[in-house]
């Protein structure tokens, strides 16, 4: 970990240097006191660092879903016992109903034993139909954002007012996924989203997407089959595997996820029911088969076994939902971005339209272009510019697709530093990207007008009086678009959805939401 945050370090000071004019004395100057002050002060965090042995992180959660058979209350409320016991945190993600029904057959006992660990919120009704994604998957951004806050809002609420918490996090039902959840959780307050899928991904890392942190397309997402010594012998070879892996990284995270009722039933309580869109009332729902006696007792004794293998290694440290948030703290909201510092954001920008990478922060697409718009709008009016720039919260992507573009566009500076101001204002109002950005008549889309913003705040730092009167701009695309799949009937695989279900339109809209992209970047220590 050390090493990934020196090479970081070494490459932002490498970058700025590279994108500040050579013939500015003062900027020089500045720039190798600001070198040696920071290299001073990372220096002496890489020897903390290094004095730290590599930790490995845990993070245990529980799809705690099931409310139609009683017996998984009973397996909740022994694994959570059995946890405590043991001094390990866990995240029980839960459902609204089963909150609800827990409420109603007096389990007090369960609630408190969940209680004493992290709750997290798994949506209202789980697989009742229309699943998230299939409400959402003809919707657009703020319908979107307004249905989901009207189907789930209730069960969150629930889940709060029943366990005495505010959910530290979300993970949608089976893999039905939608990117308008992410505008509803702000609302919320709800910062993470956890959970697994093949929607998103960035390398198999913890990103930034929707302006919450997500650690769902892990790498090192594991668990063991709980069928007894056998399949333990598998997972525990697979953890020492990623642990000798992540202890040559400096460290990193493991994301292990069950289901309490997967430990006494032989069936999924939603397949006996919900299967290929079956959605019959609720007086003729099925109990799923459950298991004997002894396969539970199998099922609960592999279980144990695996997780206490994994806590006898002196490296390994269980965290909770909320530490992961502090673990990967986003440090570029809030923080002051200075002139010199902008200008060299966009030295890297005109690389390519990507994210950018700090010392120990990361910027999103639709984070630069708030940063840059901020940078240049004052230019068209008379005045200083202002020494320092920030960002309040990550804005969202275009709510729709942009209006046709010409091949070839061309403004004047003037303008340009004019639709600047208007477009910082339109995120400050709205906290997003415009869908369309006009350029006095001319529309263009948010891609071109950044890659032409980077350009202009380039000349600026270079020859600020030779910047041409006359701005080209021509279609651009954002190179984070990558790490949003593209539609295909694997993202679709849950067996509650319908046959053929499929989603195009969300997921272009995914696509959109690909300008709040940014890598998670792990910061060191979980507070005690």
């Amino acid at each position: 970990m050390a090493r990934q945050r020196l090479a970081e370090f070494l490459a932002h000071i490498r970058f700025t240097i590279e994108y500040t004019d050579e013939t500015s004395l003062g900027t020089l100057m500045n720039l190798r006191t600001a070198f040696v002050l920071a290299s001073i002060a990372f220096a002496t965090d890489l020897i903390a660092a290094a004095e730290r042995p590599p930790t490995i992180h845990v993070l245990l959660w529980f799809d705690t879903e099931d409310y139609i058979l009683p017996a998984s209350d009973d397996a909740a409320l022994k694994i959570a016992d059995w946890l405590r016991n043991e001094g390990i945190p866990a995240t029980f993600k839960i459902v609204g109903e089963k909150a609800r029904t827990l409420e109603k057959r007096g389990r007090k006992d369960v609630i408190e034993a969940l209680k004493k660990h992290e709750i997290g919120y798994h949506s209202n009704f789980h697989s009742v139909h229309p699943t998230p994604a299939m409400y959402l998957s003809a919707l657009g951004w703020d319908e979107g954002v307004a249905e989901f806050d009207r189907r789930e809002k209730s069960g969150f609420d629930d889940v709060k007012r029943i366990f005495g918490q505010t959910p530290s996090c979300y993970g949608q039902p089976g893999s039905s996924w939608g990117p308008q959840s992410y505008g509803a959780l702000r609302k919320w307050g709800v910062p993470l989203y956890l959970d697994y899928g093949k929607h998103i991904g960035m390398d198999g890392k913890p990103m930034w997407y929707g302006g919450a942190l997500n650690i769902y397309n892990h790498a090192n997402t594991l668990r063991t089959n709980l069928e007894g010594e056998k399949e333990l012998a598998k997972a525990r070879d697979r953890f020492v595997e990623v642990h000798k892996q992540l202890l040559a990284e400096g460290g990193g995270l493991v994301s292990i996820y069950y289901h309490p009722c997967e430990f006494v039933h032989k069936q999924f309580w939603d397949g006996a029911n919900f299967d290929k869109g079956a959605n019959p009332p609720r007086e003729k729902w099925k109990l799923p088969e459950a298991k004997s006696a002894e396969e539970s007792k199998i099922a609960y004794d592999t279980f144990f076994a695996y997780i206490g293998f994994i806590k006898r290694f002196a490296e390994v440290k269980f965290i909770t939902g909320k530490d992961a948030g502090e673990l990967y703290k986003d440090k570029a909201i809030g923080r002051e971005f200075g002139n010199t510092e902008i200008k060299a954001i966009a030295g890297l920008a005109a690389k390519g339209l990507n994210y950018h990478m700090g010392t120990d922060f990361a910027l999103a697409p639709s984070e630069i272009l708030k940063l840059l718009c901020d940078y240049e709008a004052p230019s068209a009016n008379p005045g200083p510019k202002q020494s320092t720039y920030s960002i309040v919260a990550t804005p969202f992507g275009p709510s729709a697709e942009p209006r046709a573009m010409a091949a070839f566009v061309e403004t004047d500076r003037g303008q340009l530093s004019r639709t600047a101001l208007d477009v910082s204002q339109y995120m400050e109002k709205h906290g997003r990207v415009p869908s369309t950005i006009w350029l006095g008549s001319a529309p263009v889309t948010p891609e071109s007008f950044l890659a032409a913003l980077v350009e202009v705040v380039r000349f600026r730092q270079f020859k600020e009086p030779d910047l041409p009167e006359k701005i080209a701009l021509k279609p651009a695309k954002l190179l984070t678009e990558k790490y949003v799949a593209e539609e295909n009937p694997k993202l679709w695989g849950w067996t509650i959805f319908p046959p053929g279900f499929s989603a195009p339109e969300m997921m272009k809209l995914a696509k959109r939401q690909a300008w709040t992209i940014k890598p998670a970047i792990m910061h060191g220590i979980v507070k005690e």
